[in-house]
């Protein structure tokens, strides 16, 4: 399914967007050495709940998981990408966190991702990678404007990821996003130009570059969901939800300004 927007819906869209990042912000401030990774997914169901607001995760039971997911937002740690699920663990220095939120206001979702280091950076190249990621999402929104195609973002993606040397998998990427949290088009992080769906105004998409240091292959924990790197390398993933308007793209999960 593909949804097209209109003008009431894309003003929801904004509404949802900005508590998603001002939700990611106030976690990023929270996430500090001891505190434990059940806390984070606590105080992220309280802000939801607070704002009204209902969580994509929950109840999210898609074929790559073993069931519902049960938490209210993914902590990936270290060599672990995506779909981390809490679980009793107290942040180190030095560790690599991502934090991965969906949620549903007003009937409308939108989804973002933010990695960071936690306390003193314990190797540099850990914030090469986190820049690279981000570097790699501004080239994609860039591409993002009426009339490019998926493709074209996919490719614009990709090419920065595989400029600073990181392995790809295609398999996880972006999505379109609204009503429901996943829909089409499939953004996958690298690609050929000029394929794939063509972007139009009100739709919108969550674009996310996630890398792993040194391989493209995950694997599955015993959780079912949480997915690391087959080497156990270190990772991160940064993610927006944007609106197709007329002019471009329009970022709609930053955090607020201070």
């Amino acid at each position: 399914m593909i949804e097209i927007l209109n003008p009431e819906e894309l003003d929801r869209a904004r509404d949802t967007g900005a508590l998603v990042g001002s939700i990611l912000q106030s976690l990023k401030e929270r996430a500090t050495v001891g505190v434990n990774l059940l806390d984070l997914d606590a105080w992220t169901k309280e802000m939801i709940e607070d704002a009204g607001a209902e969580s994509c995760y929950v109840d999210y039971a898609p074929s790559f998981g073993r069931g519902p997911f049960g938490h209210y937002v993914c902590t990936a740690v270290n060599d672990a990408v995506l779909h981390g699920m809490p679980h009793d663990y107290a942040l180190a220095e030095g560790d690599l966190l991502t934090l991965d939120l969906a949620v549903t206001l007003r009937g409308i979702a939108a989804d973002a991702a933010i990695s960071f280091v936690v306390g003193r950076p314990a190797d540099p190249a850990d914030l090469a990678m986190i820049e690279v990621t981000e570097r790699a999402l501004e080239a994609g929104i860039a591409a993002a404007r009426p009339g490019a195609r998926v493709g074209d973002l996919s490719r614009a993606i990709g090419s920065v990821l595989r400029a600073a040397g990181y392995p790809i998998n295609r398999e996880f990427g972006g999505h379109g996003i609204g009503s429901t949290m996943h829909q089409d088009p499939h953004v996958a992080n690298d690609g050929r130009p000029g394929r794939g769906y063509i972007l139009r105004p009100g739709l919108l998409l969550a674009l996310e570059p996630w890398v792993m240091a040194d391989t493209d292959q995950l694997v599955t924990d015993d959780d079912g969901w949480t997915l690391r790197s087959a080497t156990g390398c270190r990772t991160a993933h940064t993610e927006h939800t944007i609106a197709i308007t007329e002019t471009g793209a329009e970022i709609l999960t930053l955090p607020p300004i201070a």
